[in-house]
Parts: C-alpha cells; structure tokens; sequence
C-alpha cells in the first residue's frame, strides 16, 4: 500500500518542477522573445492610432462637405422653384429626412402646399378592400370617377384618388374645389391611412415622394410593391421625384430604375438622407418643371450621375 510519505514527496515533486518551469521561463522571456513581444505591441500600438487618425480625419472631411452644402445651396437653388407648389407626400421610411428634404425646398423658393405622412396601415396588404371602399365612398363631385383605376385594387385606387385631389388637374378640366380636397383628406385620416396638415387646399403643381430603406417583415414584397404603387399613380398626375434612400432589393427607387417605362417619368435620388441627396432632390424637381424631363440621380447602382445638367 502507498502510504502517506509517497503521497508528500510525489507533490512535492510536482510543485518543483512547476516552480523550475516558471523560473525558466520567465528567464527565457526576459530575453529575445520579451523583447519580440514588446516590439509587436509596440507596432500594433501605432497601427491603432494612425487609424483612429485615419477615421477622424475622414469624417471631418464629411463634416466640411456637408458644411460646403449647407453654405452652397442658398446659391445653387436660388430662384430653381419660386412660384412652384409642391407636396410632401412622405412614406415611414421618409420620417428621418424629410425635414431636410423640406429645408431645402423653401432654400429654393417652393411653396409647400402641404404634407401627407402614408401610415403603414396604407400598405398592409390586409387593408386592400377597406381601402377601394374608402375611396368609393370619399370620392367628391369634383373628381370624375373616370379618372380613377378600374380594378379592385384598393392601394391603386387609393393613391389615385389621393393624388387627383392633391395635385394640379390638367389645363381645361375644372379645378377640385377646396372643400372637396378637404374632405378627401379627413376621410383618410379618420380612418387611420394618413396623416395630413388640414391647412391642405391649394393644388401642387408637383410632388415629392420622401421614403427611404425597403420593408422587412413577412410581408415586404406585398408593401414595397405597394409604395411603388403610390408613386406610379402620382406620377399619373403630375411631376414626381422620388426623394430616397439606397437602391437595392424591393426599394422604390430600384424598382422605377429597373422599369424602362417608370424610368422614362420619375426622378429618383438614392442618398437623400444626405445634405447633398437633399439639394439633388430638389434640383431633380426643377428639371422636371423646367425640361419635363426626368433622371436617376445619387451614389448607387442605376443612377446617372450626380446631378442634374439644368440646360435643355
């Protein structure tokens, strides 16, 4: 049997041996590894500074840009839409950027006639008949029923109506009476769809669309084919710029880029969360009232470049 006395010299042993490993190896670091060691910890010291350098430097490039902007745009949009009215119609994704979007509109001597927030409920897919039976029974006197879709589309019709009431009616063809806008308007908001100033009444000659990043959730090609919707039947009616973010997956403004008919009508920016997306915007609606002419302008893929050439 192993007694006692074994047990004491074998852990004794053990215990040395670590003590001569430790002892040995610390000799071993105070030399050419200690000093490899400090050296590398030196250099990644340096690397991590000269990057933290690197990126402050960067964004205070980005900061003096959006200076630049904010100091340029006053001479940039001088006079581009004095005496134009324009509505906001701004989507959930527009929220963070609108402001600026409409900062930069009234640089440019805009007259905003008012601004429309489309709620989510708009286009929840489940909402689709509500909404064509809203717009049955909101449609005023005033606005042919002629002039809305033939479907059972209810977002479609929806926006068309929407958009008949905001904007402009064709030279010749009588004018929405004001009481009728208004009507129009309190429908949809009493129902949930919408938010709307109720200053609301004079007609836009144009439109911008605020929106930005594409749906997410379970239903996201249903929703993003529904905000393309609203922009086409806008687009119907009168000048339309699509003020967004981005140009990937189901955003609008991929989509109208990728259709060679929607394309050929509607404007889009794809950086308007941006100080200089947001002079762009309001440059791509000046072209549109000046030339008719429509053009894909930002960073991403599909634009034409970075903004729009005001000559014919």
């Amino acid at each position: 049997m192993i007694n006692f006395r074994y047990h004491v010299v074998s852990l004794t042993a053990v215990f040395l041996a670590l003590a001569i490993g430790l002892v040995v190896g610390t000799a071993a670091l105070n030399g050419p590894v200690a000093d490899q060691l400090n050296d590398t910890v030196n250099g990644l010291r340096k690397d991590n500074q000269q990057l933290r350098e690197t990126v402050s430097s960067l964004q205070r490039e980005v900061d003096l840009e959006e200076d630049f902007v904010a100091e340029a745009a006053p001479v940039m949009l001088a006079g581009k839409l004095t005496d134009r009215r324009v509505a906001l119609v701004v989507l959930p994704s527009g929220q963070d950027h609108v402001e600026g979007v409409t900062a930069m509109l009234e640089t440019a001597g805009a007259s905003v006639t008012g601004r429309i927030d489309v709620l989510d409920k708009f286009v929840d897919p489940e909402n689709g008949t509500e909404l064509l039976e809203l717009a049955t029974r909101a449609l005023p006197t005033s606005v042919p029923a002629a002039d809305l879709p033939r479907n059972s589309n209810g977002v479609e019709t929806s926006a068309a109506l929407l958009a008949n009431v905001l904007l402009e009616r064709p030279q010749g063809t009588p004018p929405v009476v004001e009481a009728d806008v208004k009507s129009v308007l309190s429908a949809y908001r009493t129902a949930g769809y919408i938010n709307a100033d109720e200053q609301i009444g004079t007609p836009a000659q144009g439109v911008l669309l605020v929106t930005g990043q594409p749906y997410v959730d379970r239903d996201f090609a249903k929703k993003d084919s529904a905000v393309v919707t609203i922009a086409a039947q806008f687009d119907r009616v009168g000048p339309l710029v699509v003020a967004g973010t981005g140009a990937s997956g189901g955003n609008v403004v991929a989509v109208v880029r990728g259709d060679p008919t929607l394309s050929k009508t509607i404007s889009t920016i794809d950086h308007a969360n941006t100080l200089q997306g947001q002079l762009v915007t309001v440059l791509a609606l000046a072209e549109q009232f000046m030339f008719n002419r429509a053009g894909q302008y930002g960073v991403n893929s599909g634009a034409a470049g970075l903004v729009p050439k005001m000559t014919e």
